[in-house]
């Protein structure tokens, strides 16, 4: 099998000699071109040239989150298709929600041994993608997560301290989303943004809007977090959004989004969070939200600055992945 390994050097959880170790037991089962990424969208440039140039089966993304984000949009620069080259994870990041939430090992060389075991016996799935478009924006593929309002807005706050030389970690995000809380409080009261779905009024008033394309939509160390537990790589876009975020329900929601979601003896789907400022759809196809003002909005984790009209749209079977 013809492959391209994508490699962001700067990924927090590898060294120069664990990727040596990573490149070479693939090349034992592969024909391998090895590319780092020398800027900010390298990664989707590689593999958008990687799918045109149509001599590459597969593409290994080996970095965190926003390397993956980057190769599937540059793999789906043309749209999902069969010519698409399929897509492969050995997380190297802070987090790497998407990994994980493929059942992915969090440790890169495990994640390489589990990656060559799929490959030996054949194991890929097509995984559903999410698509965000905006004006000023070329479209935008994600594979777990969108936001537009409170929680890009610690996003952005992140990406601030990471250009200031912090180091990503789950307690940074923790505490710019604390700092982020009490320096909001008019927003957080009566928020900005409306969800608009096709077929129903208008929900207004939302303080933040998270899209799921999977569940868990992240981790705090260990610890998935579900702000919508049916959410799935099978299903169209899941919306979870608070119209309110005061001190008591604000605690009351968090604690709901951090527990666990086993099925039930009954087979009834888990339920997710809810309240009385609590907002939730599942399984959405199309939908748009829209900010009386321009708000902090997030695709994967990447802070694409202040937008005031995002639509979304789930795209089922996008691409193929080995897992």
């Amino acid at each position: 099998m013809r492959a391209l390994l994508v490699v962001n050097h700067k990924a927090t959880t590898t060294s120069g000699r664990t990727r040596d170790v990573l490149i070479h037991a693939l090349r034992s089962d592969l024909k391998l071109e090895v590319a780092e990424t020398q800027y900010r969208g390298h990664a989707r440039d590689l593999a958008r040239e990687a799918a045109a140039d149509g001599t590459v089966d597969l593409v290994v993304a080996l970095g965190g989150d926003g390397t993956v984000n980057e190769v599937v949009n540059g793999l789906l620069t043309h749209g999902p298709g069969d010519k698409v080259p399929r897509l492969a994870v050995v997380p190297g990041g802070s987090t790497n929600v998407f990994a994980r939430a493929l059942g992915l090992p969090n440790d890169p060389v495990e994640a390489t041994g589990a990656l060559l075991d799929a490959l030996e016996h054949g194991r890929e799935r097509p995984i559903g993608l999410g698509k965000a478009m905006t004006d000023g924006l070329p479209d935008r593929w994600f594979t777990f997560t969108a936001g537009l309002g409170f929680d890009a807005g610690v996003v952005g706050r992140v990406e601030e301290q990471r250009r200031a030389g912090r180091k990503s970690t789950h307690a940074l995000y923790v505490g710019q989303a604390v700092k982020h809380y009490f320096t909001q409080r008019e927003q957080r009261r009566s928020g900005p943004v409306a969800l608009e779905l096709p077929g129903h009024q208008a929900v207004p008033g939302l303080v933040l809007a998270i899209v799921s394309n999977t569940s868990p939509w992240t981790f705090l160390g260990n610890r998935p977090v579900y702000p919508s537990p049916l959410a799935s790589f099978d299903t169209d876009l899941d919306v979870f959004g608070v119209t309110r975020m005061t001190a008591f329900g604000t605690a009351r929601t968090v604690r709901q989004i951090l527990r666990s979601y086993a099925p039930s003896s009954d087979g009834a789907p888990p339920a997710g969070p809810s309240g009385k400022h609590v907002v939730s759809y599942h399984d959405v196809r199309h939908f748009t939200l829209v900010s009386q003002e321009p708000v902090p909005f997030q695709v994967d984790g990447d802070h694409l600055g202040d937008r005031s009209r995002v639509s979304f749209t789930g795209v089922r079977r996008a691409l193929r992945v080995i897992v």
